[in-house]
């Protein structure tokens, strides 16, 4: 297991020594990015939304799954790139379809355009100083391609199984780049990221592709990820950049706390986003930063 190197928001701009950890490892962690008064608005924000969800629509049992992917057959997910919808644990449900819990308890995540359609979320994620971060790692000109607020629940907080961002938000050349907000404290225990340090040097593996409607898993490169060495466990307003092709994963939370984040993913503007990919934005243009 490695350690990991942690900057600060007083390291900002990019120096040499944050530029020269990018380089080698595929992610940077930024210490105290957000203030703790920042992650509870937003925190309670998300629990507006669920309070305001109605649990009659048809998404009421939609789930986010990544062991089997059955939501890469569900209209309200592929269609879900312009607009705020919610998505729930694979164990939010007992064997005669009720929910195990109170909703609050049972969402996996809201995805995937909060952070365009919603005022809190918007003012969170546009910042001058993520365009700053971005341009400095590469991204000439970054656009928000999408957002997600994650729950990880407590007991039934899901797996993320190990992938590369850049699967599902392709682009040529690739310029999918993720940031990961932790709003509450993140550890093994409740089911941290782990990393595979320097692993963004290896291949693409894997395409998920539209292809006559439907959606298939590609292979491009059959080599096995890069050893995860690395649980990138953070504290509360941590922000936490991961490259395109870096292998990443989590664990199951089977801690009795939760894990809250918010992410989004950004691309460079001037790479090209083919239509093959699974978030498509028709009705909502792309934004930058500022």
């Amino acid at each position: 297991m490695k350690n990991m190197v942690k900057f600060s928001k007083n390291d900002l701009p990019f120096n040499n020594s944050m530029n020269s950890f990018w380089d080698k490892n595929g992610f940077i962690v930024i210490k105290d990015f957000y203030s703790a008064s920042d992650c509870d608005k937003l925190r309670n924000r998300a629990k507006t939304l669920i309070e305001n969800f109605d649990p009659n629509e048809k998404s009421f049992k939609s789930i986010f799954d990544t062991n089997n992917q059955k939501h890469s057959e569900d209209k309200y997910f592929l269609n879900s790139g312009d607009k705020i919808r919610f998505f729930f644990e694979s164990k939010a449900f007992d064997k005669n379809g009720n929910l195990s819990d109170s909703i609050d308890l049972v969402i996996n995540k809201i995805g995937h355009a909060l952070h365009d359609l919603d005022k809190e979320f918007f003012d969170f994620t546009h910042k001058i100083s993520l365009n700053n971060i971005a341009q400095a790692i590469g991204i000439k000109s970054p656009k928000i391609l999408q957002s997600m607020y994650i729950f990880k629940q407590p007991k039934i907080g899901g797996e993320v199984t190990c992938h590369q961002d850049s699967t599902f938000l392709y682009t040529e050349p690739e310029s999918a780049t993720g940031f990961w907000i932790a709003l509450e404290d993140a550890n093994i225990e409740n089911g941290c990221l782990w990393a595979a340090a320097g692993g963004h040097k290896g291949p693409l593996r894997k395409l998920f592709k539209r292809s006559n409607n439907k959606m298939e898993m590609i292979t491009l490169n059959d080599a096995p990820f890069e050893k995860l060495d690395t649980p990138l466990e953070v504290k509360k307003g941590s922000l936490v950049i991961l490259h395109g092709r870096l292998p990443h994963y989590s664990c199951e939370n089977k801690s009795n706390k939760s894990r809250h984040a918010y992410t989004f993913h950004i691309i460079d503007g001037e790479s090209n986003y083919p239509n093959f990919n699974w978030l498509q934005r028709p009705n909502l243009p792309l934004k930058g930063f500022i």
